[in-house]
């Protein structure tokens, strides 16, 4: 019997644990979003509620039920929340000797509702060119900003400067545009490939 006892009472710890970090993975991604405002007040009764639940289940498997609806509905309207662990630092520029820090090429193409990354060791030009060609064959368009561009990832950062290339209002737009949190995480999305 002592056991069993055990057993449920690790059970209902590791529910709110995971019901914790679910909240907390929410709360975050959400953050990131110019869809906070909409929902700190739930997560905030969501939070308040799970810190007052002591062992009642219901209470934890009600805002653990809550939490799964407010993350479908995200990935419904096309979030992707696994991107909420990611951040982005755009700075500065830099030279053909960031390579040996680490840094790798990156051009950047940016239309009005998608963007087009192509990264890779030839220079900022070759890639360039590359990435042209293959937005004509596939007739892709609406391009607005074209950006030459260096990154690193290290752990979960995402950094991106300028390149020698690239012109000094052409990344102050880009960085005004990575500004946008929607505009961010559509651009770790797709680098997320080149993790």
């Amino acid at each position: 019997m002592a056991g069993l006892l055990r057993r449920v009472a690790a059970g209902f710890q590791e529910r709110i644990a995971s019901t914790w970090r679910l909240l907390s993975d929410t709360t975050s991604f959400l953050s990131r979003t110019s869809l906070f405002h909409q929902y700190e007040g739930e997560l905030m009764e969501l939070r308040r509620s799970l810190s007052t639940a002591g062992r009642d289940d219901t209470v934890v498997r009600a805002v653990r039920l809550r939490l799964t609806e407010i993350r479908a509905s995200l990935r419904i309207q096309g979030y992707d929340l696994t991107l909420g662990a990611l951040e982005l630092s755009v700075k500065g520029f830099r030279g053909d000797a960031s390579v040996a820090q680490g840094f790798r090429r990156l051009v950047v193409f940016i239309g009005e509702r998608k963007i087009w990354v192509i990264a890779g060791d030839e220079n900022h030009r070759v890639l360039h060119d590359y990435l042209e060609s293959d937005l004509e064959r596939s007739r892709s368009g609406d391009i607005s900003q074209k950006h030459y561009l260096w990154y690193q990832w290290r752990a979960g950062l995402l950094t991106i400067s300028g390149a020698d290339s690239e012109a000094k209002d052409d990344f102050e737009d880009f960085k005004a545009w990575c500004e946008q949190p929607e505009n961010r995480l559509l651009l770790l999305g797709r680098m997320r490939k080149f993790h």
